[in-house]
């Protein structure tokens, strides 16, 4: 079986107003409740992937039934006849505030082909240590769904950028499946329905590493698709296995050298807290980078290791000492040094931690080498650049 499969792809019928029914990935905005309260007044109640997800914003919320409401909303979508199906692959051509073009490939992918734990090795490898706490509420989303819609964004090692690149070349051979404007300042995205899907797994099989695919946004979406698949498939026959929908995850492939594509680094807030974890960060890290952080109206230097990936390992180590011996502490992860600083101005006893941007070329030989990096070591763009739900797939 193949790394990559085609796939069904369930898109929207077109009577749907678009730049209502796509909205951003449910792990943005975390902090930010505004954001969503803003999106949940623009769709009211039409037609949403804003109905059939949970912010997590909202995670705390009396959990429970918000989830039982997205399972009663994809069925009631489902019975509506609200989608139409596809099979094949669809080109993406996404713009955002900060880039011109980002192209990406909806492909699905066989989770018994990736691997998220630590010492175990698939052909599609998580990028960052997936932390076990978050992963049961996605499987309590997700074990009950008829649907799926991805976020995840999947980087294939692609460095001649020959499979992608080429087929937007030649869009104007495909079908265009949709073209319109995000909301919430999101760009704009078009699709293109590619049928002849053969030679482009051909492609992907005939990449030169045992390791060319690691998941570059998601992960831990991925990593609970992949709980739900482990356990479904322990009561099927192994023809069952094959054919099963919850075993292949539908995902956005995005060549690692994309011009489109930018590394940004994900930022640290921790509330509840004083100047105590400031001065143990500087007394316990050196080095030739520097780094800031904000408290109260304060910005303080930080020494840090010029290497990216050493810096942003001894930080979170630190913070996570601190997280376990200082239980009433909470942190965050931040997009966007704005969003940062505009957290910690509006909360009291708030740090902001800010950190350094990995470089690409790094990325898969350190992964092929040391395995997975830090929690929310690397963010694929700005938060508003972050998928949104668009695409879905059956997994019923």
């Amino acid at each position: 079986m193949s790394v990559v499969v085609t796939p069904k792809i369930l898109l929207p019928i077109p009577s749907i107003d678009k730049e209502k029914w796509a909205v951003i990935a449910c792990d943005q905005f975390t902090s930010e409740p505004e954001y969503w309260n803003k999106l949940k007044l623009y769709v009211d109640n039409q037609a949403s992937t804003y109905h059939l997800i949970l912010p997590e914003a909202y995670l705390d919320d009396e959990i429970k039934h918000k989830i039982g409401r997205v399972n009663y909303n994809m069925d009631l979508y489902l019975k509506n006849h609200l989608f139409e199906e596809h099979e094949g692959f669809i080109l993406v051509e996404r713009q955002t505030p900060y880039v011109e073009r980002r192209l990406g490939l909806v492909v699905a992918i066989d989770l018994d082909c990736y691997e998220y734990e630590t010492g175990k090795k698939g052909k599609i490898a998580a990028t960052e240590k997936t932390v076990p706490e978050r992963i049961p509420p996605r499987v309590t989303i997700r074990e009950n769904a008829p649907i799926e819609l991805p976020h995840v964004l999947v980087l294939v090692d692609d460095k001649d950028e020959l499979i992608i690149k080429n087929l937007y070349k030649n869009r104007k051979k495909y079908k265009k499946v949709y073209d319109f404007k995000l909301n919430m300042n999101g760009g704009h995205v078009k699709g293109y329905e590619i049928n002849d899907t053969k030679p482009i797994i051909e492609a992907i099989e005939k990449l030169p590493n045992d390791l060319n695919l690691i998941v570059g946004d998601g992960n831990h979406s991925l990593a609970s698709a992949k709980v739900c698949w482990e356990n479904i498939k322990k009561n099927l026959s192994e023809e069952e296995k094959n054919t099963h929908p919850a075993r292949y995850a539908l995902v956005e492939m995005i060549s690692l050298y994309d011009e489109g594509l930018t590394f940004e680094p994900i930022h640290r807030v921790l509330f509840n807290v004083d100047m105590s974890i400031i001065k143990i960060l500087e007394n316990r890290l050196q080095g030739n980078g520097n780094l800031d952080i904000y408290f109260n109206d304060q910005n303080y230097k930080l020494k840090v290791p010029e290497n990216p990936f050493l810096a942003i390992k001894e930080i979170q180590e630190i913070i996570d000492e601190f997280l376990e011996k200082n239980k009433y502490v909470e942190i965050d992860f931040v997009h966007g040094i704005d969003s940062l600083k505009k957290i910690v101005k509006n909360n009291h006893d708030c740090v902001g931690i800010t950190m350094p941007a990995l470089e690409r070329e790094m990325l898969l030989p350190y992964i092929r080498e040391n395995g997975v990096l830090p929690r929310k070591s690397f963010s694929l763009g700005e938060a508003e650049e972050k998928r949104y739900y668009l695409e879905g797939k059956k997994i019923l």
